[in-house]
């Protein structure tokens, strides 16, 4: 028994047994364990949603004392405020069938996927070259500072004087908002691939273009798919401003069902659009992840189905391997 009490005293366990290890401080979860934390999460702000604006606190009494009535009850956010989920689900089918929730958000998703698609198409030969390239890069530096540091709500009536009121400005707003973060990972995903393959290329008689495009460029590929990856919610959150213009009768994206919705006093339409624009972003983040780990297998533990079936296609139409 003396024993047991010192053990226990010292911190160490009885029997022999050895102590369990703590909790690693930058582990990794499961899969199954991260999607349960996660809607763990998801649980609370619902909760916390309907706590918020369900009638279960009490109303005080008044002063004057009266027969006994029906002790009332009001929600702690209103109703006009905040309105609830049951009212806010209630509405889903009018905003999808007289707001034309998938036709706006169709639209604003085009939107992104151009002005971000032209952003990435500029910006990452640009960053590549300015990495490779001292005197570009310090060229570019103080445009991507610029650009990476101005209010992008200023260029909206930037965008308005140069490019006119329509779909290319909305375009050319995006681009404009997010080509300087573009240029900027690229230059540091380049920065980032050590210096001895440089070396080795440089030792092998490799020309320049050549280290660039067959050293540089695919070693630091999965750091910059990565980054557009992370970069693309980025431009998903400033179509927001670009839509705060509709031009003619064209569907106004998800930007102006917001703003149509605040005129009208409607809380549960610009709800509605929150809870779609998250839930859309995570499912184009987890497409483009599995798409990053297929074309980086090497890199993110992929399973490369895509290269394979590109592989097998090329073999079709060429009958013949692939040139390397």
């Amino acid at each position: 028994m003396a024993d047991a009490t010192a053990a226990g005293e010292s911190g160490e366990p009885a029997g022999g047994a050895e102590p369990r290890p703590p909790p690693p401080l930058r582990g990794t979860l499961s899969n199954e364990v991260a999607f349960l934390w996660g809607a763990a999460g998801i649980a609370t702000l619902l909760g916390l949603w309907y706590l918020g604006t369900a009638p279960i606190f009490p109303v005080p009494a008044g002063d004057v004392a009266e027969l006994p009535i029906e002790r009332e009850y009001a929600p702690l956010i209103s109703p006009v405020m905040l309105p609830g989920p049951g009212a806010v689900f209630q509405a889903v089918p009018a905003v999808f069938r007289e707001r034309k929730l998938v036709a706006n958000t169709l639209v604003t998703l085009r939107r992104v996927v151009f002005g971000f698609g032209v952003a990435a198409v500029i910006g990452v030969p640009l960053g590549v070259l300015a990495a490779c390239f001292p005197a570009f890069g310090a060229y570019l530096y103080p445009v991507t500072i610029f650009g990476r540091n101005i209010p992008v709500a200023a260029l909206i009536p930037l965008t308005f004087f140069v490019f006119g009121i329509g779909e290319f400005q909305k375009v050319m707003f995006l681009f404009i908002a997010s080509v300087a973060f573009v240029v900027s990972d690229a230059m540091a995903a380049v920065r980032e691939v050590p210096q001895r393959y440089v070396d080795t290329a440089l030792t092998l008689g490799a020309s320049r273009p050549q280290i660039i495009l067959k050293v540089l460029a695919p070693l630091a590929a999965p750091a910059i798919f990565n980054s557009l990856r992370l970069l693309f919610g980025l431009a998903f959150g400033y179509v927001m401003l670009a839509e705060l213009v509709k031009f003619g009768g064209d569907s106004g994206g998800l930007g102006d069902l917001i703003n149509v919705s605040q005129r009208r006093g409607d809380r549960e339409p610009i709800l509605i659009v929150l809870i779609v624009i998250p839930l859309l972003a995570y499912a184009i983040d987890r497409a483009l992840w599995w798409l990053q780990c297929d074309l980086f297998p090497y890199r993110y533990g992929g399973r490369g189905l895509l290269r394979r079936s590109l592989h097998r296609l090329w073999q079709l139409v060429t009958g013949g391997e692939p040139q390397p």
